[in-house]
Formats: structure tokens, sequence, C-alpha cells
């Protein structure tokens, strides 16, 4: 088969081990830079043209959509939908996993354990948004943050309304979440694909930091999940729509809470930690389901 893999970068850990992983069973694999795509918008002939060139007999496609490349790579992914290719990741609940307030009310509407969360539109009462989370200490995140970028963490309610207001000064939209003190600093990362749980880890911030992303320095390594944990992200992954997704959960005394349902989780943690082809379970999902 042909197939595409969605990439601004072809050195990335991610892509690199997705070619390698179709390569070895004997697939054509393609790296294409969605950023860089010219969409051919035609009475039942849509088409994508890039480098120069039309791409034709594509089977399957894998994207790896960016944060911030999110409109048009959507729109990309959308083409090949036209193009009746399979897509591992649909072109809506791509967008719906990338809008952290609508897959939180997603989440919620389904029954998942969620933290405490309050989104206000800049608000300026800021002492009850404090008090219904249950205080400080208190997260507050970003809505278009990734990767523990744009999340703070506020010790005391003076340094909580403070910040709020400096968010709201500059017109940044944040959701602000109680801080689930027993997680200590650590989450869970489970890696779903097609509806299977194919590896977990649990990931440790380093010393003095709360955010547990392993690209703020934090460490990994594997887990086994309890039947309550396996079926929450189950869920999570199913409500919103993806086939491939990386689920992150706190461990909390009233059970798994979700933090974000991500469409374009990394590769390289979880490989590393469960010591798991996990590119070779994608390109086992895109086998399945294209033509």
């Amino acid at each position: 088969m042909k197939l595409v893999v969605l990439s601004a970068n072809p050195k990335l850990y991610s892509t690199k081990r997705l070619v390698e992983a179709g390569k070895k069973k004997g697939h054509e694999m393609l790296v294409i830079d969605h950023t860089k795509c010219n969409l051919v918008i035609e009475k039942k002939k849509p088409g994508i043209i890039y480098k120069g060139e039309e791409i034709i007999g594509v089977h399957g496609v894998i994207p790896r959509i960016g944060a911030s490349v999110t409109f048009f790579g959507t729109a990309v992914v959308r083409q090949f939908e036209m193009m009746k290719v399979f897509t591992a990741t649909e072109s809506q609940a791509l967008v719906r996993s990338r809008d952290k307030l609508r897959s939180l009310q997603i989440l919620s509407r389904a029954g998942l354990g969620l933290p405490k969360t309050v989104f206000s539109n800049y608000s300026r009462d800021v002492g009850s948004i404090i008090d219904k989370v249950g205080g400080a200490p208190l997260v507050i995140k970003l809505l278009e943050g990734t990767q523990g970028i744009g999340v703070v963490l506020a010790d005391n309610a003076n340094s909580a309304e403070s910040i709020l207001e400096a968010f709201n000064g500059l017109q940044a939209r944040v959701i602000v979440q109680e801080f689930i003190k027993e997680a200590k600093g650590a989450d869970l990362r489970v890696f779903i694909v097609d509806g299977v749980v194919v590896g977990a880890m649990k990931r440790q911030g380093k010393e003095g930091e709360f955010r547990s992303n392993l690209h703020r320095g934090g460490s990994a390594d594997i887990i086994e999940l309890t039947d309550e944990e396996e079926n929450a992200a189950l869920k999570a992954a199913k409500v919103m729509g993806l086939g491939i997704a990386g689920v992150d959960m706190l461990q909390s005394e009233r059970g798994p809470l979700i933090l974000e349902v991500n469409s374009s989780p990394g590769l390289e943690g979880i490989e590393a930690a469960t010591g798991k082809d996990i590119a070779n379970q994608i390109i086992r999902y895109i086998e399945r389901n294209a033509e």
C-alpha cells in the first residue's frame, strides 16, 4: 500500500518510526509537509498538489499535525477524506481534541472523572472562580498551551488572583483546575490504537516541578493500569472519536481523572518506557482499515 505521514518535520522520532515500521511491512511510505500542500476544490474531483505534483494512489494517511497549524492541517486531512482515503485520525476528531474546553465538555457529558474545572470569559470575579475549584493551590492553563507550556501552579489565593488578572488583561483564555495533591507531580499516559490499550506509562515530574511532561525534564516508567484506569482511557478515546489517542490522567483518591486526550501523541516516550513497537501497531491499524 501507499501510505502518507503528514508531518512538517521528517526528522522527528515519531515520523521516522512510522516510516520505518511501514517500510518494514513492505509499504511505500511518503512524508508530506501538510503546511506546503495546495488543495484543489473541484466538483467530484478534490485533489492535493504537493511540490508541483498531484498526490494520487494513496491508501492511508497518518496525520501528525502540530497544534500551531491545526486549522490548515485539518483541512488537508479533510481533503484526503474527500478523496476517499482512510485517515488514522479523522479531521473532526482532530478539531475536537485541539479545543480543550470542548474536549472537557465532551468528557464531562460522558460521565468521566475530571479535576474540578472552571472556564470564564475574562471574568473579573476571580475570587469565586478560585473558590469553585476548592481554593489554592490550583492550576491555571492556557487553552492553546501544549507540552506543559502555558501551565501555571498558583500556590496561594493571592498569586492565583494576580495570575488570573494578568491573563485577563492580556485577553488570554484560560481554564482553572483544582490541584490534585495526591498525584505528587505524576500522571499516566495511556496510548490507544483502534480501541485497544497498546502501552501505558507513568510520567513523573522532576524534583520541584508539578508538570510531568517529558519535554520538561520528566521521567517515565511502564505501568500496569487498573481496570478502572483502562476503562476510563478507552471511553475517553471513544467519545472523542479518536482511533489513535494518548490519554493523560491523574491518579486521585476518587479514581482516575482525565486531563487531556491527545490526537497526535508522541511515540518516543511510550516506546522507550514500555519497550513496545507502537509504530507497528499504528501501521497494522491502517492495514485493517485502508482499501
